[in-house]
């Protein structure tokens, strides 16, 4: 592999990274939460959650609104790599399993399609034994500004 090839791959990956710093940066909700970013590439993102004590319900168990939101966060981080400000149209959440006090909860969000200004995103979220806690399919909307202003627009 030359100098320039190597180059050329780690170019997306560094431009995906920017982004997401940059919003990162600027996401006090994903901050407050504890939700952390520890993976990004162009259409894919990986966020991690701990659940704390004050996240659980009357049941005992990690209130759904959390998990959403980590799922939420994750599909954000994935579309948004492209510098081109992506938002939310829809998301479904299925529930699997209960996520309880102390579990490290991973949102896995990978773009499947990106078609004009409309996507698709599916996200996994596990606890730290790999057992799928909930999955989520989203629809988003790009509109006509970036992320990172003095930053190109790249395309998924």
């Amino acid at each position: 592999m030359t100098e320039k090839d190597v180059r050329d791959r780690e170019s997306p990956l560094s431009f995906a990274r920017q982004v997401a710093d940059a919003m990162y940066k600027k996401d006090v909700a994903a901050q407050n939460m504890g939700i952390k970013l520890t993976k990004v590439r162009p259409g894919y993102a990986v966020m991690t959650m701990l659940v704390t004590e004050q996240m659980l319900n009357g049941h005992a168990i990690c209130h759904g609104g959390y998990i959403f939101a980590l799922a939420d966060t994750a599909f954000a981080f994935a579309c948004n790599t492209a510098n081109i400000t992506t938002v939310t149209l829809t998301n479904n959440i299925t529930f699997l399993t209960p996520a309880g006090e102390g579990d490290l909860l991973t949102a896995v969000a990978e773009v499947q399609n990106q078609a004009g200004r409309t996507g698709l995103c599916d996200v996994v979220i596990t606890n730290q034994e790999g057992t799928r806690i909930a999955m989520v399919r989203g629809n988003s909307y790009r509109l006509r500004s970036k992320i990172v202003e003095d930053m190109p627009s790249a395309d998924l």
